[in-house]
């Protein structure tokens, strides 16, 4: 065993601080998806008046009672809807995770109609792509809750239109694949939406609610002319009795939300058996991650301390721990299961990119997942560096994360800075899932480096032309790019992008991480024969 000593000190001001700023951060995460839910909320009435749940209370109905749902990308959008903090709206119109249906893990993806009739938000296509992804990679069923005006049409820009193709082509791959697409259309499924009810394998059709056409009334009456009302183009009752689109016919939500659970537990599919791995929690208490991570992504902390708090045990054994000290590696155990950690004490050097590269094809040679956690402000920089051969060695740790053949999960802790992001397996390079620290800064670099880059650009210009600089422009410039930088590199604009499956409470960090370590395993073991699941409609 090699058990972990706790070495930071919770009176002190520095750990008060960064508690503070972590408590911070994650009351106004807190807050926004609040206001998110509330946006939703206020249509209550309305959709209780008519005989309906709101989305989160068919998402919640959909799910096993006191079973975990991971929630993702619920920063999504945010800030691109309406640019007022104050007023913006996260999410994306899109409701989505990962739980348990009848025993069965699922991503479970839900309009929600309740914000602008489920029309996509900003950013709402990402997010659904990407739900869609991992649904894909992880071998998961698919049960969707369809109830959707679709595209904002004021709002309509042809690169979504192309791109959401790929929402439809993600739901034949997913059948494809032998994983259950089933969706309970709760209202309408319009225009190219409707093939979201059209290419799934079970669906549900709600009556007197669900409306699934080409062309609504309007639009066929100035297409072709013709005359009809919604229930006779696509209500549910034409559709499970004379077009065959739907396969259930429900009497209202409920009702639709149990046969989806009734397919789910019919189906002949393996469900996860409790975890008899016997484990000890973390001998030191994870409330202590609030303190440990400073605000200022410029001052030095030892990850050993974060690790210590969610691994099982506190029992972490070092690899390489003289060589490339500044990238720490090493094996540790979640709730019993085996994973290779990676992160960074400091910037990463040659040693420490041959020594990350050893370990990550160490980890795949036992098939042992890797965690990648960043803090680093990138590869090291300057002639020594540059003769040591820093972009060679970098380029090889960049290729062992690109080829590794195990779940690669990543967790943005710190700084996230430069090319270190890239061989610290960030969102680019595909991690089975990605999620962010509120604290977390993702950048090519530091604004205060970008605006001393460009300014000794800038003045080497003006020299080689002989022309004076203007001081007050050269630090109106500086100004500038600083703040494009900094406007863009934390966790609310970032997370909001969909760059990564959400921000977390570094204190749910163990929890969450065993669930997303559970799928990959689950995905991991499932016998390809199995994956040859598809019902061919009719």
């Amino acid at each position: 065993m090699a058990i972990l000593e706790s070495t930071i000190a919770p009176s002190s001001d520095a750990y008060k601080a960064n508690r503070a700023g972590m408590l911070a951060l994650i009351s106004r995460m807190r807050s926004l998806e609040e206001r998110t839910r509330a946006a939703s909320a206020a249509a209550k009435d309305r959709f209780h008046k008519r005989g309906q749940l709101l989305p989160r209370e068919r998402v919640a109905l959909a799910l096993d009672p006191g079973t975990p749902f991971i929630e993702l990308s619920t920063l999504a959008g945010y800030m691109f809807d309406i640019p007022d903090p104050d007023k913006s709206v996260p999410g994306g119109g899109v409701v989505a995770g990962i739980g348990f249906v009848s025993g069965v893990r699922c991503m479970v993806s839900a309009n929600d109609s309740g914000i602008d009739a489920g029309a996509l938000q900003a950013y709402g296509l990402d997010k659904t792509l990407r739900v869609q992804e991992l649904a894909l990679e992880n071998k998961l069923p698919y049960v969707q809750l369809v109830e959707s005006a679709g595209a904002n049409l004021l709002r309509y820009r042809v690169e979504d239109f192309v791109r959401g193709g790929n929402i439809f082509r993600n739901l034949a791959r997913l059948s494809a694949a032998g994983l259950p697409v089933v969706t309970v259309t709760h209202g309408s499924s319009t225009a190219g939406g409707a093939y979201q009810t059209g290419l799934s394998d079970y669906i549900v059709m709600v009556r007197g609610r669900t409306r699934a056409f080409l062309a609504g009334p309007p639009l066929l009456k100035a297409a072709t002319g013709e005359i009809a009302t919604e229930e006779e183009l696509g209500g549910a009752e034409m559709h499970t009795s004379i077009s065959g689109l739907g396969d259930y016919l429900a009497e209202d939500d409920r009702d639709a939300l149990r046969i989806a659970r009734d397919i789910m537990a019919n189906l002949e599919w393996d469900r996860p058996s409790p975890d008899q791995t016997s484990h000890r929690p973390p001998r030191y208490d994870p409330e202590e991650l609030l303190g440990i991570m400073p605000m200022d992504h410029k001052r030095p902390v030892d990850m050993r301390q974060a690790i210590a708090r969610f691994v099982d045990d506190s029992d972490f054994t070092e690899f390489g721990t003289d060589y490339g000290p500044a990238t720490l590696c090493g094996h540790a155990r979640i709730e019993g299961q085996a994973i290779g950690i990676i992160t960074n004490n400091g910037p990463l050097d040659p040693d420490g990119a041959n020594k990350a590269t050893h370990f990550i094809q160490a980890c795949c040679q036992s098939r042992t997942p890797l965690l990648y956690l960043n803090n680093t402000t990138g590869y090291m920089v300057g002639k020594a560096y540059e003769e040591a051969g820093m972009i060679k060695h970098g380029s090889k740790m960049i290729q062992a994360v690109t080829s590794a053949s195990v779940p690669q999960i990543t967790i943005y802790c710190g700084a996230s800075f430069g090319a270190g992001n890239y061989g610290m397996c960030g969102r680019g390079f595909h991690p089975r899932f990605c999620f962010s620290w509120p604290n977390a800064k993702t950048a090519v670099m530091g604004g205060e480096q970008a605006a001393e880059t460009m300014a000794i650009v800038t003045e080497a210009a003006a020299a080689r032309r002989g022309r004076p600089i203007e001081q007050e422009k050269l630090d109106q410039m500086k100004a500038q790019i600083i703040g494009v930088f900094d406007g863009q590199m934390d966790v609310f604009s970032t997370s909001a992008r969909v760059l990564d499956d959400g921000v977390i409470d570094p204190r749910d960090t163990r929890s969450i991480l065993a669930e997303v370590l559970a799928i990959c395993r689950e995905a991991e073991a499932r016998a390809p024969q199995r994956m040859q699941f598809s019902v061919a409609r009719p």
